[in-house]
């Protein structure tokens, strides 16, 4: 937990200036209100007592002044406070979309998405409140609680006692609360994850659901969802709520007690009367100092599961290092797979690929075609390194891609993949992606390469017609071909083509093709399909079969030698002619 603590401090930063002012604000403040009660004793004894109006008067208006002081400095604290715990919550969204921008797909298959949407959102938002309150109750309880026991002190040492009491009741009840109610925190947390995981998978596929009738089904599983954060989150508050009527009997218990001893020193002269009134404001102010204490405890149970989360994601090492290489360049299209080996687990007990050696001259357009699970989308991410070989080496223009610094890398390769991705915004914002210092005729022969230049026009904004989240705006097709176009404007080195033409016609397949042809004879294209005819113009097509190069060649070569070709034609031109 130490470690844990001071790993997130770190990001307060500039911050801690306020933070400082907070709490030099909450010492002030709570000086002035620990004087108030000595004064109203010399008011009472000394002035009401005596019938001296003037002293009244005098005791009455330093009481104010100190009230106006506290007041003052308790709401320069709250400024404080709120500016520093604000700029914190900051630094720290900042610092953990970072880190998640910095993972690989490895990486990021560990966490969820909507496990990291929270983690983001509601476990910073427990940090920010526990922080808030480090640098103010933590702080301005402990003072309040010398202060006044050491004022209390001076005015009776044996009245005192009764502290000696309440004080370790208190500590052992609060230490079994924290101790029992941490892990039903942690199962709480996960628990969000799964009702955020739900929703977000039905918001996402909503058309799907509607098109199902599913709504009614969707419904009783977020319900349930629901249903169990509810029932986490009971079972862990139930044990927090013992805290404030155990404070609350306490704190009577002890002005009882404070009152009916107290009631015998005055009748004996050992105390006066203002003496015993000042006595219990300071005892007063001892138990509610220890009960902020144990508010503030009960916030850090709370966000202790939070912070353990937050550092997670933070302290993940991303499995590709960012190498700063002096290669600034990728020289060419050239790649080669030299016997290489790829698992998602980063162990050869399950490999994907197994033993791939494939040499891809410059320029070359690449067909790769394979049955479901053979391999063909996780060979293409080892080139840009989206993924890293187990074993064996990818190059590319004749380096290692580990060589190049990932910027270098994948800025000399467009990638189009299987789920085409649209952000919110304009066709031209998106089309930017691509390359944000595109001029509009640039971006226009992009589109008009790959066939979305006529569609685009269609719209009255034309380029800038607003997509809609993830691109809703458009249909399958179009979405798939302003993808193209994005990666086209990289005027990348190396071009791939995950099933990217799945959703339009074969005419406009074909167009495609030919356009790339013409447009960029020099970059090597890479083209995964599930259709022949989108590969059979290919200058080399590519058979992957359970995770192994099962044949290479032209179509002409492979339909008069590859069983598992023959087998895809025949199939694929039974449908064409039926």
């Amino acid at each position: 937990m130490k470690y844990t603590i001071k790993r997130l401090l770190a990001f307060v930063g500039k911050y801690r200036y306020p933070a400082i002012l907070t709490i030099v604000c909450m010492i002030g403040e709570v000086i002035f209100e620990v004087l108030i009660p000595k004064y109203m004793a010399l008011l009472i004894d000394n002035g009401i007592s005596l019938g001296d109006t003037g002293y009244v008067y005098r005791m009455g208006g330093v009481m104010i002044l100190l009230t106006i002081g506290a007041m003052t400095l308790g709401m320069l604290g709250v400024i404080f406070g709120a500016r520093s715990s604000t700029g914190f919550a900051m630094n720290l969204q900042n610092a953990v979309f970072g880190a998640v921008e910095d993972f690989s797909f490895r990486n990021t298959d560990r966490f969820t998405t909507p496990s990291l949407i929270t983690r983001m959102t509601n476990d910073i938002t427990n940090i920010q409140q526990a922080f808030q309150m480090t640098i103010r109750l933590a702080m301005r309880s402990p003072a309040q609680l010398v202060l006044a026991t050491f004022m209390a002190i001076r005015i009776s040492g044996r009245l005192s006692l009764v502290l000696l009491c309440a004080i370790p009741v208190l500590a052992g009840c609060l230490y079994l609360i924290a101790t029992r109610a941490h892990p039903r925190f942690m199962i709480m947390l996960h628990r969000y994850d799964d009702m955020n995981a739900s929703a977000q998978e039905n918001l996402i596929a909503i058309r799907v659901v509607k098109a199902f009738v599913r709504g009614d089904y969707e419904t009783k599983k977020f319900k349930k969802s629901a249903g169990d954060v509810r029932d986490a989150q009971f079972s862990a508050e139930k044990l927090l709520i013992l805290n404030g009527p155990l404070m609350t009997l306490t704190m009577y218990a002890c002005v009882l007690a404070v009152v009916g001893i107290g009631g015998t020193h005055i009748a004996t002269g050992r105390l006066t009367s203002g003496e015993l009134i000042s006595f219990i404001s300071y005892i007063s102010s001892i138990l509610m100092s220890l009960m902020m204490l144990s508010m503030y405890f009960i916030t850090l149970i709370m966000s202790s599961a939070s912070a353990k989360r937050l550092v997670e994601v933070l302290d993940e090492v991303p499995d590709i290092d960012e190498n700063r290489s002096s290669i600034i360049e990728v020289k060419d299209g050239s790649i080669d797979f030299e016997h290489v080996d790829f698992s998602y687990t980063g162990s050869n007990e399950n490999p994907t690929l197994t033993d791939i050696d494939l040499h891809i001259k410059s320029g070359e357009v690449i067909g790769v075609i394979g049955g479901s699970g053979s391999g063909k989308t996780s060979l293409v991410q080892l080139i840009p390194r989206l993924y890293e070989a187990t074993s064996g080496a990818v190059k590319v223009g004749g380096v290692n891609v580990k060589e190049y610094s990932t910027d270098t890398l994948r800025g000399a390769i467009g990638m189009v993949l299987q789920k085409n991705v649209l952000f919110s915004g304009t066709i031209r914002e998106n089309l930017k992606w691509g390359d944000p210092n595109a001029t509009d005729e640039m971006i226009e022969s992009a589109c008009k390469t790959a066939c979305a230049h006529d569609f685009i026009l269609s719209f009255p904004q034309g380029y800038d017609t607003d997509l809609g989240q993830g691109g809703v705006n458009v249909s399958g097709g179009q979405k798939q071909r302003l993808c193209i176009a994005r990666a086209l404007l990289k005027s990348p080195r190396i071009l791939i083509m995950d099933d990217s033409t799945s959703a339009v016609d074969t005419a406009t397949d074909q167009a495609i093709r030919e356009a790339f042809r013409t447009v960029c004879p020099d970059t090597t294209k890479i083209i995964i399909a599930q259709r022949l005819n989108s590969v059979m113009d290919a200058d080399r097509i590519v058979v992957l079969d359970e995770g192994r190069i099962n044949d290479v060649g032209t179509h002409e070569e492979l339909l008069a030698r590859n069983k598992i070709y023959q087998e895809v034609y025949e199939s694929q031109m039974r449908k064409e002619v039926a």
